[in-house]
């Protein structure tokens, strides 16, 4: 067997402070061992703190332009003014990449125009709650693309055209698109870029008899905040 001491290598010498070169061997891969589980246990770590501090809740409050296609088959020429409206959506992380968004606003007040009949003919309010399926991709640190998919439910409710004469449905149901962006600034804030094409329409009726129909079909650019949590 070889020992080593303080002057070099000797065979068949067991003297006091003298190690075997198996158990320098054995000492030297026991801390090659112990730090590598030492390192994979700090990158675990990391990860999944990484994850907990990205909690599968995200709320995102947006500035909103609401552009409506205006398309109508009742010889009216109906249109509603394009306004900026408030909005706040809530999105839940069923996975890295699935996530499901309420959005939400306030009920809104909006001015229905006649090019037939060249002027202002009354007013309305809708709330348009949307509920949608996004995909989010993956991405390495930098900006986070979504598309998202869902279905818009609208309440039309003060409904004025015309002193009453002309009335729309109080109810619609259509489908929603969406695209979208979440650009990491700080922590868990992101400031969101956001595209949705909702589909709305109504039946219009003069008095009882349906003269056609009203399409806002808005499509609705977004800018604004995040916070995943």
């Amino acid at each position: 067997m070889i020992y080593i001491n303080r002057g070099g290598f000797d065979r068949g010498f067991n003297g006091p402070g003298n190690v075997p070169c198996s158990k320098l061997f054995d000492f030297t891969m026991k801390k090659q061992v112990i730090a590598a589980a030492v390192l994979c246990t700090l990158v675990s770590g990391a990860a999944f703190a990484q994850q907990a501090k990205e909690g599968p809740f995200m709320v995102r409050a947006r500035a909103v332009s609401l552009n409506s296609a205006n398309g109508d088959t009742t010889g009216l020429g109906l249109s509603i003014d394009n306004k900026w409206i408030p909005e706040v959506d809530i999105s839940y992380f069923l996975s890295k990449n699935l996530a499901v968004e309420l959005i939400l606003t306030v009920p809104q007040k909006q001015t229905l125009t006649s090019s037939a009949l060249g002027k202002e003919i009354g007013t309305l309010e809708h709330l348009p709650p949307t509920l949608l399926l996004q995909y989010h991709f993956d991405s390495k640190g930098g900006a986070k693309p979504y598309v998202g998919l869902g279905v818009n439910y609208t309440k039309f409710t003060a409904v004025n055209i015309l002193n009453g004469a002309v009335g729309l449905n109080s109810d619609s149901w259509g489908g929603a698109l969406q695209l979208g962006v979440d650009v990491p600034l700080s922590g868990n804030m992101y400031l969101n870029f956001d595209v949705k094409k909702v589909f709305i329409k109504s039946d219009v009726y003069v008095g009882t008899a349906n003269a056609g129909t009203f399409k806002v079909d808005p499509v609705l650019f977004g800018i604004g905040l995040g916070w995943r949590f």
